[in-house]
């Protein structure tokens, strides 16, 4: 049995309900470092150096979010697959 609820929410609604952390002031204070530290970069090679050392975890954490996001991209592909009628 397959049983699929949809939750209309805001995000805002949906991390309150699910208990989370608001981030909303750290992310603004990162997101503020990061741009100015691109600012200063004179040439794409600061820029990737500058963004190594700003990501959390460096290039490690750039690519396990991109597994992630790929993962959640291939799951969301093979549901809709999955609940395509046949035939």
């Amino acid at each position: 049995m397959k049983v699929n609820i949809e939750i209309d929410c805001s995000p805002e609604e949906a991390r309150q309900f699910m208990g989370l952390p608001n981030v909303e002031k750290a992310n603004a204070i990162y997101v503020d470092a990061f741009a100015k530290a691109m600012a200063g970069a004179g040439n794409v090679d600061q820029m990737q150096e500058y963004a190594k050392n700003l990501a959390p975890m460096g290039q490690m954490g750039l690519k396990m979010f991109q597994s992630f996001v790929e993962g959640a991209r291939n799951a969301s592909a093979r549901a809709e697959d999955d609940a395509s009628p046949k035939g």
